[in-house]
């Protein structure tokens, strides 16, 4: 662990879980931030700024400015900005990505979009989604902040993001280019954020499924911690491994 200088770490199940702060999550914080570690908190979660998501984990007890927190909003926002600047979207989506369009110099329209952008949201609408699918079906080229077909609430799952993706590609036969987890991208921006290198930096994550492959693909080291989704049974049902195992984040303090 000496020769990791830069860390990232998922949120959800790492750091709270269904928001009570997880034992030793705020501790290790505190001690990247006393030694001065470079490092960035990752969510897939597109509905939320960075500002938001700071206020919400305080809530918790947990402090993480907003410059330490990274989105699939931010980091499809920097894809576009990358591969055209100043272009034009037509976006499905709430105040994280449309927040992050625009600080990106984009420009929301429903008129000739350059990209259908859909991201995560508790109100999707028909009519938006009808104009998507049209948008697309004369050209728009098809981004998505996320793949998660389903997202946790009170009552049981909601259908989320990846979903909406499934519905428009039925429609349009067109498959998203989707930025966040567990597409490498999402990680390799992370790291362009903080000037982070491959080598000397981990991922933490509690899911095999996104994090740790896309740790992994994005040449990583890899930890995951027993606090979330994944457990040591379903570690055996993937073709790949964890460089580290732990019980928790608690586990990485000094």
């Amino acid at each position: 662990m000496t020769d990791i200088e830069c860390w990232l770490t998922d949120m959800d199940g790492v750091l709270v879980h269904e928001n009570h702060p997880i034992p030793g999550a705020s501790d290790l914080l505190q001690h990247w931030q006393e030694t001065e570690r470079p490092y960035l908190v990752l969510t897939n979660n597109s509905i939320f700024t960075a500002r938001d998501l700071s206020a919400r984990l305080a809530g918790s007890g947990i402090t993480v400015p907003e410059e330490h927190i990274w989105t699939s909003a931010l980091a499809t926002a920097a894809f576009l900005k990358q591969q055209m600047p100043h272009g034009r979207a037509f976006v499905v989506g709430e105040a994280g990505i449309l927040t992050a369009l625009h600080e990106a110099g984009y420009v929301m329209t429903e008129s000739n979009p350059d990209f259908v952008v859909v991201g995560e949201t508790r109100n999707y609408s028909f009519e938006a989604i009808t104009k998507a699918i049209r948008l697309i079906n004369r050209g728009a080229r098809f981004i998505s902040t996320n793949p998660d077909a389903t997202g946790p609430s009170a009552e049981g799952p909601l259908p989320a993001t990846g979903a909406i993706n499934a519905l428009i590609t039925k429609a349009t036969g067109r498959e998203p280019y989707v930025v966040g987890k567990p597409n490498p991208m999402m990680f390799r921006s992370a790291m362009n954020r903080i000037g982070a290198h491959s080598e000397n930096t981990a991922m933490i994550g509690d899911r095999m499924d996104t994090d740790i492959i896309a740790g992994m693909e994005a040449g990583l080291r890899t930890y995951l911690v027993m606090t979330g989704i994944s457990d040591r049974e379903e570690i055996e049902k993937y073709p790949f491994r964890p460089d580290v195992i732990l019980d928790s984040v608690a586990d990485l303090l000094p």
